[in-house]
């Protein structure tokens, strides 16, 4: 696709947008169908999608929470909450197995990045997760945290990185539940992530990473391990390397104006997000040449709606939400204010 086929825009061309969204949320396209897994994932994309653009009078709330409560894995009767099974979140119905006789999940595929995207719904659409059996959730998921400190996202294994900590402290902060985590031990593991340039690797020991960077410093906020707006504190005393980690963040911006996840990578529209939370959350919004990173986004904003990856490319859910948060973070009008850490809009986070 030519350069020319992209929006020329000076402006983010919210209505565009908004079409594009509702289109989305009514009817995902072909190519969606190879991550039907990830069903709730995708409906995080759209619906918040929409409440960043202001626009959440299109959602069917009810309908929306009745269809997200849907896929919750409950304890049976006779089922113990202490089982070693997690009762969160199914992402899809092809993950979703019927109870037995009994009521009991005995194939139970919930998942922390699912239960967060449920809870993360549940909270745009004016849900009280107070109506959750939240007890449930928070005293099962202890059963998915391994000794280091990390989490496993399901309880039949999997990866075990900084993902699916950020994952376990949203679910946490937004449930207002911390029974399900070892803080302590959680702070250290992420602790442990800091690379030698002082960014943050998924694992110990891995290359620094905008999105692993993210989930790190976003997880030590809600856990309420640094403060907001840290870096005007002049905190010597934090826990970690403040100077080297804001050094790392700021070479990500590249010359296009955008920033990278790593070194010698290509701008990507998400980092605008990964990053830019980051900075908002340590207060180092002023660092960034935000004329140049919004040059760089409009050139990735489609010309019938929504964001790609890299200018010139067609758009995708999971680049256009993010192109979106960026926006929001650059105080866009007409748009609503982010939460950084939660990644949902402010007013969905508070509750009002």
């Amino acid at each position: 696709m030519s350069s020319s086929e992209t929006s020329m825009e000076t402006t983010i061309d919210k209505d565009l947008h908004v079409t594009f969204t509702h289109m989305m949320y009514h009817l995902l396209p072909n190519p969606y169908e190879s991550q039907e897994i990830n069903h709730l994932t995708l409906a995080y994309f759209v619906i918040s999608s929409i409440d960043i653009l202001n626009s959440l009078h299109l959602v069917e709330k009810e309908a929306v929470v009745n269809w997200v409560l849907s896929f919750q894995v409950r304890p049976g009767t006779t089922d113990d909450p202490n089982n070693g099974q997690f009762y969160g979140f199914n992402g899809s119905r092809t993950s979703q197995y019927p109870p037995d006789e009994n009521g009991v999940f005995r194939y139970n595929n919930s998942h922390l990045a699912s239960t967060y995207c449920a809870l993360s719904i549940l909270k745009i659409v004016g849900y009280d997760l107070s109506s959750l059996d939240s007890e449930s959730i928070s005293t099962s998921m202890k059963n998915l945290q391994q000794p280091d400190g990390s989490f496993m996202p399901i309880l039949t294994g999997g990866e075990t990185d900084l993902r699916f900590v950020y994952c376990a402290a949203a679910i946490c902060f937004m449930l207002d539940n911390w029974s399900g985590m070892d803080k302590e031990k959680v702070k250290d593991y992420i602790l442990n992530c800091q690379s030698y340039d002082g960014g943050f690797g998924l694992v110990p020991g891995a290359e620094s990473h905008g999105g692993a960077t993210y989930c790190a410093i976003a997880s030590l906020r809600l856990m309420g391990f640094i403060e907001d707006d840290v870096l005007s504190s002049c905190n010597s005393s934090s826990l970690i390397d403040l100077p080297l980690l804001l050094d790392w963040i700021l070479q990500r911006q590249g010359t296009d104006g955008g920033f990278q996840g790593r070194p010698n990578k290509s701008s990507d529209t998400c980092y605008a997000f990964w990053i830019g939370a980051v900075l908002r959350i340590l207060g180092g919004c002023n660092f960034v040449d935000n004329k140049a990173l919004r040059g760089f986004l409009l050139s990735c904003q489609y010309k019938y709606g929504g964001f790609s990856k890299f200018p010139g490319e067609f758009p995708d859910l999971y680049h256009s939400y993010y192109g979106f948060a960026a926006f929001s973070l650059l105080e866009e009008s007409g748009l609503k204010s982010l939460c950084s850490e939660l990644g949902i809009t402010n007013i969905a986070a508070n509750g009002v």
